[in-house]
């Protein structure tokens, strides 16, 4: 039996309406959608699996975020909506068994802060925060902290506020007709297409990229785009679906803050504080180690590549793309190759690996931490080459910490085997901060 966490409209004849609060028996439980019934209605239908939580387990309560991580918790609390007192509850990412508690704090010297305190376990089933305060159950905890603070940083006020996640894309439906979207608002237009705002069977928004014709082979962009599929990360584009004829449509999760580098030069964007900009440093650098663990190569990174949601979160685009626009249309259209983007060794043999996206990663610092200047101002592409040939490097900008120079210019060294990993970079940039501080509250 589970129960509905947030209300569900059934987009089609084989979807169940939810009803936040109603109970419903699961029949079939495998992949995203799972059929079930209404124990209200008795009606049958398909739901998402992540509307729904187990009746009586902690994934029914409003403040439990099961499998949400450190970082992303401290985002999450962060954003606008929530107060001090806001709070969470996660599974530890260190002790199996053992939860988090995270909590919005305010200071005079550093603001609005998250503080975390481990949740441990006893041997006979309880919890307890510090050792002279036991509780048999995490709810019994929560409502405890909730009527006085008893040491934490604050009393727990309200859980914090979750976004309805988005509805999983229908299993079958990759290939699908031109006729099933409409396109509604052009965002942009670039050398291969264009960008727009749609909705697919009228009802579910998504970005559709109009590929020009005569741009890539539509047999090699299938191959891509099924390689382009598996790649599924938080802080990735979702990929949904494809239209194979030519011209080629590229169906994805919409992201209503457009790409990176226009969002910084906004009114919005240009008042980021420097905190932010690193988090959002650190976004990418998590997308980027996901491909590197995945063994795979992004090519073109830089932050007209990157999108960002309504919640300000991260996520790289056009992942695999690069690789399969066809050189003679390259040619033609006078080749607008990003120069200043590409590692040394890319520009003069063609050579593209995961430490030329390091490469690139770097220049994209510098686009961030100016709110979207063009690199190497001043310089064309010609003199940008015949530079970095006699060891020359983009100065430190203005508003940039010295401590961020260093990690770009350890993603500028010449030889690439010596470049950081993105592991590295995400661990560096998330703890860009917190490097001095400890994980934890003390007891």
């Amino acid at each position: 039996i589970v129960i509905a966490l947030y209300d569900f409209p059934a987009s089609s004849d084989r979807d169940l309406q939810l009803v936040k609060g109603e109970k419903l028996q699961v029949l079939s439980n495998e992949g995203d959608w799972w059929l079930a019934k209404s124990l209200s209605s008795g009606r049958k239908g398909y739901i998402p699996s992540n509307f729904v939580a187990q009746v009586d387990t902690l994934e029914e309560e409003r403040w439990y975020f099961k499998t949400l991580n450190r970082k992303d918790a401290e985002r999450l609390l962060l954003s606008s909506g929530n107060k001090v007192g806001s709070f969470l509850v996660r599974e530890s990412e260190t002790s199996k068994g053992a939860y988090s508690l995270s909590v919005r704090d305010s200071n005079s010297a550093h603001g609005d802060i998250i503080k975390h305190y481990r949740i441990r376990s006893l041997d006979g089933g309880g919890y307890y925060i510090s050792p002279r305060m036991t509780f048999s159950s995490l709810p019994e905890l929560i409502h405890h902290y909730s009527q006085k603070g008893d040491g934490l940083c604050q009393r727990l006020t309200a859980p914090c506020i979750s976004l309805v996640p988005q509805r999983p894309w229908a299993q079958d439906e990759w290939e699908i007709p031109r006729e099933s979207l409409k396109l509604v608002k052009k965002l942009g237009s670039g050398q291969f297409g264009e960008v727009w705002m749609g909705y697919y069977k009228n009802n579910i928004k998504v970005a559709v990229k109009t590929m020009k014709e005569g741009s890539m082979d539509p047999d090699a962009f299938l191959a891509e785009a099924n390689l382009m599929k598996r790649l599924q990360h938080d802080k990735l584009v979702r990929l949904y679906a494809v239209v194979t004829k030519q011209p080629i449509y590229i169906v994805t999760e919409y992201m209503a803050n457009g790409c990176l580098l226009d969002y910084l030069k906004t009114e919005e964007g240009s008042q980021l504080n420097l905190p932010k900009l690193i988090d959002m440093s650190a976004q990418v650098a998590e997308g980027m180690a996901y491909i590197e663990r995945m063994n795979s190569i992004h090519r073109d990174l830089r932050a007209a590549n990157i999108l960002v949601s309504e919640t300000l979160c991260c996520k790289i685009a056009d992942f695999g793309l690069a690789r399969i626009i066809e050189n003679e249309y390259l040619a033609q259209e006078g080749a607008k190759f990003p120069i200043k983007w590409t590692a040394p060794e890319a520009i003069n043999f063609g050579v593209f690996t995961i430490k030329s996206d390091v490469w690139s990663f770097g220049i994209l610092l510098t686009e961030i931490i100016t709110y979207g200047r063009i690199p190497y101002p001043g310089m064309t592409n010609p003199e940008v080459i015949r530079n970095l040939e006699r060891g020359y490097r983009m100065p430190c900008p203005d508003m940039c910490p010295g401590e961020l120079y260093n990690i770009i210019l350890k993603c500028w060294r010449n030889k690439p085997e010596e470049r950081p990993t993105f592991e590295y970079l995400q661990s560096v940039l998330e703890d860009f901060y917190t490097a001095t501080e400890k994980q934890y509250e003390p007891e």
